[in-house]
């Protein structure tokens, strides 16, 4: 197995182990966080009746700067959207990844602008 294989397994088995943990309600929806390599989105979840509460991306938007910067627009982003649906405190899912750089920048933004994790 080569490395690249190895990390993608190890993440999977990270974000598994946390997901049988962290799971959204409605008065605290689940914000989940994917990054790619060109993109930032993040998602608030209640798990309990399946539905996306508000979303935020950098796809098809004009977003210039690191994907650090990126990352923090969209984290100041999915709070303003949650602050309109009325969320004020959100469970973290950070699908697996290692709480720093991009991550750690959105989360950041997140709770600069009012969220609660």
């Amino acid at each position: 197995m080569n490395n690249l294989a190895k990390k993608l397994q190890n993440r999977g088995l990270r974000k598994n182990r946390v997901r049988s943990k962290v799971s959204g309600t409605a008065e605290r929806p689940r914000l989940s966080v994917t990054i790619s390599n060109a993109h930032v989105s993040a998602q608030l979840i209640d798990d309990v009746s399946g539905k996306t509460l508000a979303a935020a991306t950098t796809v098809g938007k004009k977003v210039t700067g690191t994907m650090t910067e990126k990352a923090a627009v969209v984290g100041a982003d999915i709070a303003k959207k949650g602050a309109k649906v009325k969320v004020k405190s959100v469970v973290f899912d950070r699908n697996g990844r290692q709480y720093a750089g991009r991550l750690k920048a959105l989360a950041e933004a997140a709770r600069k602008e009012g969220l609660e994790f």
